[in-house]
């Protein structure tokens, strides 16, 4: 089976994805959620790349440039060798601000020899919906669109046009470059303009790296996690992704194909403890201000996510041309989850105020108005928590009474008492304090099932849910409290299988779950530490780590049987609870329990 062997570079505009074997086989420009310009990754005959072709006699490496979001492909033979490096240019101006056009650069820089190449540059672009037209222009290849909606794309080089156009063999004599830009350059283009930028984009990603809290445990993952959710964080607003790409399938030839190029309500709570965490006050503040900005005025039309500039219409298209990841059909573009009701949100909301007041020094006129939003959170919950909706999962159908929702409702009245304590409005807290001891004793007689000696998955109901356990998380139970300890065990018991966590296995609107929910599992390793199962957490830990792709990236999902990446890709969710589980280790652990080791001086360039 095909796995998600790729490294992603990115400018905090827009990302790409590059293959182990260096083919761009996916990048959207000129931001994030625009069309794509390659779409390989979604159709290999259709979609489009651009690769940089070898012989057989070589061998291929692939890692990150120490501490940055630069990649380097190293192709090496007995006679001849050079490396690939890629990146999106992104670094501070004399001014202040910042240049990160939508551009990818790829640098070659010859270790030995004279390596003979071809050059595969083939973009299609709007999702390959149209045909594509390369031209020379003199200075550079022009692709555009002539039918459907009008599209453009350049590439600059000093190697020869031509060559590269028609995938002729060039042998390179020296240092080259290819510059593919979004925009037509004003500036002339050339091989020192290239390496200019990849000097001063390396040094910022490796200042940016050295600003995080460095751990004496798992170090290195938890740095690589964190270059991932910044390269994933939209510079323009704030806004984090799910996740780079669409329709990277949950499971291999089904149905569960969604777009993560937007930002879901639900991640932003774990974003800006995890990042201000982390030392990045700046950018977890600034993901605040952008869901904070999403709230509307005394009104209770608040959506479970949003696009990266605001958007509040995400309609869902089928792009019915494209054959999918490995045949998995449909390719959407959109996603309709955006209309779904999904009462847990009043509570992410609440955690993420909360956070607010906790982390970061606030206006008294800031204040004021984040406290009207306080109160009226507080009355939509009291309005609606006993009403069934769709769930953390998104059920697309059926509304049930989920345990999850009904603890993020406890948990929304729950911070809203603890802000007012802060503001010191306690006006309303005995009456807030009611409804928080109302909801509680709701979920501890509904959500509790006596025969599965665990709460489930929904009142009444006998299945597991991999969310419960985040009850101890949302301080909603003690740790060592024998309903915990017996949840966390019943759902291990239930929902784990071979290493690995199903969200649930009971059938929701399109079957049976049949691959493993990669946060879910991190979500099991926290539980398990936490009531007192260090050793057997850690082991799970380091398993799991191992069925990270090549360069440490993680999508949404695992294959149980083979291990494979699945799911969109990278996936924030995954890394966000990559970082809360191994910062837990690194509090909760001694120096001769588990050292991490330093990089080699070889991962420097």
């Amino acid at each position: 089976m095909r796995t998600l062997d790729y490294g992603m570079i990115g400018n905090c505009k827009s990302a790409a994805l590059i293959s182990k074997n260096g083919s761009l086989d996916w990048c959207c420009l000129p931001s994030f959620d625009s069309a794509s310009v390659f779409a390989r990754l979604l159709d290999e005959e259709k979609g489009g790349h651009f690769k940089i072709v070898v012989d057989d006699s070589y061998t291929i490496d692939q890692k990150y440039l120490w501490q940055t979001n630069v990649l380097s492909t190293t192709f090496e033979s007995e006679d001849a060798g050079f490396q690939l490096i890629d990146f999106m240019p992104r670094y501070k101006e004399k001014n202040g601000t910042f240049y990160a056009p939508p551009d990818v650069i790829r640098f070659i820089r010859i270790l030995k020899g004279q390596p003979k190449i071809r050059v595969e540059y083939n973009p299609k672009l709007d999702y390959a919906r149209e045909k594509t037209y390369t031209e020379n222009h003199r200075y550079y290849l022009k692709s555009y669109t002539k039918e459907g909606k009008y599209d453009s794309l350049y590439l600059y080089t000093n190697l020869g046009l031509d060559d590269v156009k028609n995938g002729e063999e060039i042998t390179l004599m020296g240092n080259s470059y290819f510059l593919m830009g979004y925009h037509e350059k004003l500036r002339e283009q050339n091989l020192d303009r290239a390496y200019l930028k990849f000097q001063r984009t390396k040094t910022y990603w490796m200042n940016w790296s050295v600003e995080s809290t460095q751990y004496l445990h798992y170090n290195e993952v938890i740095n690589r996690s964190a270059l991932v959710l910044k390269a994933l964080s939209y510079e323009k607003t704030g806004a984090v992704l799910a996740a780079a790409t669409t329709s990277l399938p949950e499971t291999i030839g089904e149905v569960r194909n969604w777009d993560y190029r937007f930002c879901w309500i639900r991640d932003a709570s774990m974003v800006i403890k995890v990042m201000a965490g982390l030392g990045h006050r700046e950018s977890a503040h600034k993901f605040l201000d952008f869901i904070l900005s999403l709230i509307p005025d005394k009104d209770e039309k608040l959506q479970i996510m949003y696009g990266i500039n605001g958007e509040k219409e995400l309609t869902e298209h089928i792009l019915t041309h494209l054959d999918g990841y490995e045949g998995s059909k449909p390719v959407r573009i959109g996603n309709a989850a955006y209309i779904q009701k999904q009462n847990d949100i009043y509570g992410i909301l609440m955690e993420v105020i909360y956070q607010q007041f906790l982390q970061f020094e606030t206006t008294l006129e800031n204040s004021e108005e984040i406290w009207t939003v306080v109160r009226g959170i507080v009355r939509i919950v009291e309005e609606h928590w006993r009403q069934p909706d769709k769930g953390i999962w998104e059920f697309r159908t059926e509304e049930r009474h989920f345990t999850f929702s009904k603890l993020l409702c406890w948990v929304a009245v729950d911070r809203a008492v603890k802000i007012g304590e802060i503001l010191r409005h306690g006006i309303k807290a005995d009456k807030w304090k009611e409804l928080r001891k109302e909801i509680y004793d709701d979920i501890y007689e509904n959500g509790w099932n006596e025969e599965m000696q665990a709460y489930t998955q929904s009142y009444g109901s006998k299945d597991l849910d991999a969310s419960t356990l985040l009850m101890e998380t949302y301080g909603f139970i003690k740790a060592k409290d024998p309903r915990f300890v017996s949840t966390v065990k019943a759902t291990e018991r239930e929902l784990c299988h071979e290493g690995l966590m199903f969200r649930y296995k009971n059938k929701d609107d399109f079957g049976i779950p049949s691959s493993s929910f990669t946060i879910c599992t991190f979500w099991l390793i926290n539980s398990l530490y936490k009531i007192g199962e260090t050793k057997k957490a850690i082991a799970m830990f380091d398993e799991l780590l191992s069925y990270s792709n090549h360069l440490g990236l993680f999508s949404e999902d695992i294959d149980f049987k083979t291990k494979s990446l699945l799911g969109n890709f990278p996936q924030a969710y995954s890394h966000l609870a990559l970082i809360e589980t191994a910062m837990n280790f690194s509090h909760g652990l001694s120096t001769e329990e588990r050292l991490t080791t330093l990089l080699q001086e070889d991962d420097f360039l």
